[in-house]
């Protein structure tokens, strides 16, 4: 159901190595890779572990959920964003990619994913 949508996404945002549908437990529900190298089970668990704690400290904080992290590496950015209440987008970008335009894109996924989550 997924499937077809998440390479939609992928496809409009140039740079996309991989995106991910995520529940908030860190398990994917649906992927699209063009790069068959990425563990996105594992990035996946490792980023959702990030959010949760991010999230947590934010509780107690009182500043709100967290809605998108970034994290770049040498080689890549990772990107988590929040599509509703327990499902989270995991996009995986090339160095070169357009960091505003893929923030852009998983803005406007929200909007066409967050119906068939609720």
């Amino acid at each position: 159901m997924f499937l077809e949508k998440l390479s939609d996404i992928s496809r409009r945002i140039d740079g996309a190595l991989a995106l991910s549908l995520v529940a908030k437990d860190g398990m994917p529900v649906e992927s699209v890779s063009s790069e068959p190298g990425l563990d996105l089970e594992v990035l996946a668990a490792e980023l959702m572990t990030q959010v949760r704690n991010l999230s947590d400290d934010h509780r107690e904080l009182n500043v709100g959920a967290v809605e998108h992290l970034a994290v770049t590496t040498d080689e890549m950015t990772l990107m988590v964003s929040a599509v509703a209440a327990d499902y989270f987008l995991l996009l995986v970008l090339r160095d070169s990619a357009n960091f505003g335009r893929a923030r852009f894109e998983l803005r406007r996924a929200r909007g066409l994913l967050e119906r068939d989550l609720t």
